[in-house]
């Protein structure tokens, strides 16, 4: 019989589930601020707390008070002061309510009703209580709430790790401008290149995604329960209450979003979302194309002292931060794909997909956080290995089949006689056969081209085939 094991679910502090939680928690604690349960209920303490000092600064309610500066500052220190102890008052009241959002007015009732003993009884905080949560539903707390989490994780956390990392490769397409790699086009040797043009389109692709995402909008609602004002006017018939709702969601930062069910649509959600994943993509094909350069031996990974690389083969330096890399940025791109597929749509004017979805946010964004990570330790341990790119380009004379053909047709174009089928000659020359450089030049000079042409080609070696490549990486973006 097996012994008896601790319970891992009972120990103290709590084991978390996911690797984000725990292995990989020091990539992704930033996001914990904006993308957290946390997080998520400070934010919405944020949206009652400002709903209530607009309500009262505009006059919206007859006969509501006016509140102080001091009364206010106090009511947005409960939003700065919101740590842990707030975390378990909180976590209590909603174990009575069993609603998340009612627990969240019932918190700020509270505090509306201390207010006397650190302000003295000559405020009315305690007076404006009801004024919580006013023609409120959850929905509209919740996506003003979602909308301000996502955009401070993006603008705060996300964006600047990835724009660190476009840098980084626009920095290494720089520094290897020049330096000639034989390209690969269907895995067979192609037109050299140079690696920093290779790793400047890649930049290039990247920095065209994250652009898109800066311009993200951000849409937010606060409607009533299916989108009408139907309370709001009820209760406060003189109120221009789209006005007020305008000017609050715009006061917040957000773009305000005047027609919607109970729900705000999450159509900024789905887009941005798509975003996101296409430039996780686009990182996937960095990274597997890194490993591929690797493997091949153009990039030389650098040992970090007292790593093992393989628990038997004691040689190997593994490519694990690419590796890696793909593998998150897989599960973050699927996740990514579900928020917005599963966001865009609800039945009629309301259901709650969307409530447990959005909790989801959190760990889609820690998968790519973590993956961009990943990909910048492994770019910082690479060296190039210029040695082998030249050995690789000598072994390759091939390659010049397509210049010294293209020089044959605008010869012939120029009435130079002798030029007859140029492709099919350096088919038959090239094709399946590796050349020397002497093969190469004994063909050129055999053709009958004009002199100026023939010293071009003979000077012409697949290290200087490079064409424009070092001049293209001047077009990246800084």
């Amino acid at each position: 019989m097996a012994p008896r094991r601790v319970v891992l679910a009972q120990l103290e502090p709590a084991i978390a589930l996911g690797p984000l939680d725990g292995r990989y928690r020091g990539a992704v604690a930033p996001l914990v601020d904006h993308l957290s349960e946390a997080a998520l209920n400070r934010e919405r303490v944020h949206v009652e707390v400002e709903w209530l000092i607009h309500l009262t600064a505009h006059h919206v309610v007859p006969g509501a008070p006016v509140l102080s500066p001091r009364e206010q500052e106090y009511l947005r220190g409960v939003v700065a002061s919101f740590g842990a102890a707030e975390i378990a008052e909180l976590g209590a009241i909603e174990k009575k309510t069993v609603h998340d959002v009612k627990a969240v007015e019932y918190f700020l009732k509270d505090r509306l009703a201390a207010a006397p003993s650190v302000l003295g009884d000559s405020t009315v905080l305690p007076a404006v209580g009801e004024l919580v949560h006013f023609a409120c539903t959850s929905e509209d707390i919740n996506n003003l709430s979602y909308a301000l989490m996502v955009r401070g994780a993006v603008e705060q956390v996300w964006l600047p790790a990835a724009r660190a990392l476009v840098a980084d490769l626009t920095a290494l397409a720089h520094e290897h401008a020049g330096v000639p790699l034989l390209a690969l086009t269907h895995g067979q040797p192609a037109t050299p290149t140079t690696l920093g043009k290779e790793v400047a389109v890649l930049a290039h692709r990247l920095g065209r995604q994250l652009r898109r995402i800066e311009r993200a909008e951000y849409l937010g609602k606060l409607n009533g329960a299916t989108g009408t004002f139907g309370a709001h006017v009820v209760a406060v018939p003189g109120a221009d209450w789209p006005e007020v709702s305008r000017t609050f969601v715009e006061q917040l930062g957000l773009t305000w979003n005047p027609l919607t069910t109970q729900i705000e649509s999450h159509d900024w959600q789905a887009e941005l979302y798509a975003d996101v994943a296409r430039f996780n993509r686009v990182l996937h094909n960095l990274s597997t194309d890194m490993w591929t350069y690797i493997s091949n031996g153009v990039f030389i990974q650098i040992p970090v002292a007292g790593a093992t690389g393989s628990s038997t083969m004691p040689h190997k330096v593994n490519p694990i931060r690419f590796e890696n890399a793909e593998a998150n940025l897989e599960i973050s791109s699927a996740l990514l794909d579900t928020l917005a597929s599963t966001l865009i749509t609800s039945r009629l004017q309301r259901d709650l997909t969307d409530s447990t979805t959005q909790r989801n946010i959190g760990i889609a964004f820690g998968h790519s956080l973590l993956a961009i990570d990943n990909v910048r330790r492994g770019l910082g341990g690479l060296s190039v290995d210029r040695a082998a790119l030249e050995r690789e380009l000598d072994a390759n004379w091939e390659v010049l089949g397509e210049p010294v053909q293209s020089a044959m047709r605008a010869a012939s174009v120029a009435g130079v006689t002798g030029m007859e089928n140029p492709y099919e000659r350096l088919k038959e020359l090239t094709r399946g056969r590796r050349l020397t450089a002497e093969d190469m030049r004994a063909f050129i000079a055999g053709l009958g081209l004009p002199d100026d042409v023939a010293a071009r080609l003979t000077t012409l070696t697949p290290a200087t085939y490079t064409g424009l490549a070092a001049d293209l990486v001047g077009y990246l973006e800084d």
